[in-house]
């Protein structure tokens, strides 16, 4: 088996958290100047994330999106970190524990799959959570001992 290896496409401003060609987070780190305009998920993942770069005065024209009838499974998530720092560990999706990220004020994770866990590292910690709804609950996470997955932890 391989080592896992986190695939840094800017160092320490992109990050995609991968392990045997399975994408399982992205990191975009608060400092992160590419002023280009970059997808970083592709069409088939069921969270999609970009960035955008424009100069005064692009206009969008007015539009909505069609109503289409999507099937998820499982449920993605971005956090924003707005102030403090976060340590977060990602898991497969057989719970091998892949690593520890900090995230720090203005950085972003989108989480696509597999599982995760957070503690947070400063008072006054605030963060804005997105994610696909409807919200079930208790039904929504299947909750684990992450101590019994992770042998090994290392901050990345």
């Amino acid at each position: 088996m391989r080592a896992f290896r986190p695939t840094l496409l800017r160092p320490d401003m992109i990050e995609r958290i991968e392990d045997n060609g399975v994408l399982y987070a992205i990191i975009i780190r608060h400092d992160n100047t590419s002023e280009k305009t970059q997808f970083y998920t592709s069409p088939t993942e069921p969270f999609q994330l970009a960035q955008f770069f424009y100069d005064k005065g692009k206009v969008f024209p007015a539009h909505e999106h069609t109503r289409i009838e999507r099937t998820l499974e499982g449920t993605s998530e971005v956090l924003l970190i707005r102030k403090g720092k976060l340590k977060t560990d990602i898991y497969d999706v057989h719970r091998k524990y892949l690593g520890t990220w900090i995230l720090s004020d203005g950085d972003l994770i989108l989480i696509l799959k597999g599982g995760h866990g957070f503690e947070v590292l400063t008072d006054g910690f605030n963060m804005i959570e997105i994610k696909q709804g409807p919200y079930l609950g208790e039904m929504d996470k299947t909750r684990f001992d992450s101590e019994l997955y992770t042998s090994q932890r290392t901050l990345t």
